[in-house]
């Protein structure tokens, strides 16, 4: 999944557990959860190889990313820190993931294989786009919704 969407369903977990600690831990969760429903992704193996000439692209990517899943964050919740906390520890596994490319160490290579090989299982499985952008509105849209209510 791209990071707003992850971003979005744990914020919305967020505003609907009362319970902070619950909230972070299920928010943290629901990153593995979304990642095991195929989906649309972008690549950065550039800087698994060391591309650095395209790290520029990427980073506006996932600027461009986050900007997006913070605005519609703000446009849609009430705005309480925990939300926001949420949504950080929904795209934590992610930031493990790049922090292995740059301070590579064992715990995070754990990590990375669990999370590439367990989670994103079915990502090399022939499941047409339609499907896999399909799966991403229903979480937005799912999200949005427990916003609201």
């Amino acid at each position: 999944m791209i990071l707003f969407v992850h971003m979005l369903l744990g914020a919305a977990i967020g505003s609907s557990i009362k319970n902070i600690w619950l909230a972070i831990i299920l928010a943290f969760l629901s990153h593995y959860l979304l990642d095991l429903i195929p989906h649309v992704d972008y690549s950065l193996k550039n800087v698994d190889k060391k591309g650095w000439i395209t790290i520029p692209s990427n980073i506006f990517k996932i600027s461009l990313d986050l900007f997006l899943g913070i605005l519609l964050i703000f446009l849609f919740s009430k705005n309480q820190p925990v939300i926001y906390i949420c949504a950080f520890f929904a795209i934590l596994p992610d930031g493990f993931t790049v922090l292995n490319s740059v301070l590579p160490n064992n715990i995070l290579k754990s990590h990375l294989k669990f999370h590439t090989e367990k989670i994103h299982f079915l990502k090399n499985k022939k499941i047409s786009l339609f499907w896999r952008i399909f799966s991403q509105a229903v979480v937005v849209i799912a999200s949005i919704l427990l916003f609201i209510i």
